[in-house]
């Protein structure tokens, strides 16, 4: 199982920031999002569904295409994923899908998010194919994510 510390939360949720703010810049809601594994930034997501029109370009998918790609799996159960945004419904299906261990979030999307809303994707343990529930933090830098939206 993939573990961080805490003192490595806020490295790799500024990593998010900085590639949510690229997608800002280019018109689209500001998130972005990393995969981890042992350590290593193995995939990099940026928020791309309003340029891109094209609803399936969330950050977090985008995060899991890339270290998809790199690794030659769909198997990222020793894989942490970090976002600026807690992931919506679609994104928190992808992560229970591909195994992700560890996720790591800032702020809630409310009802249309897989851990806050009434549809608790992230922490369903009736699908026995995806096997247990991702760990779950939040609250990581949220006063900066925050100013994301300013």
């Amino acid at each position: 199982m993939e573990s961080i510390n805490e003192s490595e939360y806020t490295f790799y949720m500024q990593k998010c920031i900085e590639l949510a703010l690229i997608a800002k810049q280019r018109g689209d809601t500001p998130v972005g999002s990393i995969v981890v594994k042992n350590g290593e930034i193995i995939g990099e997501g940026i928020e791309g569904g309003k340029t891109k029109k094209d609803i399936t370009y969330h950050s977090e998918i985008e995060a899991i295409r890339d270290a998809r790609k790199r690794l030659h799996t769909s198997d990222l159960s020793d894989c942490i994923l970090v976002s600026t945004h807690e992931p919506c419904l679609m994104c928190s299906y992808t992560l229970r899908h591909h195994k992700i261990n560890v996720l790591i979030f800032s702020l809630s999307v409310g009802e249309i998010g897989g851990y806050s809303s009434k549809f608790k994707i992230l922490e369903d343990e009736s699908i026995l194919k995806w096997g247990n529930p991702p760990k779950i933090i939040t609250g990581i830098l949220e006063k900066e994510c925050r100013a994301l939206h300013h």
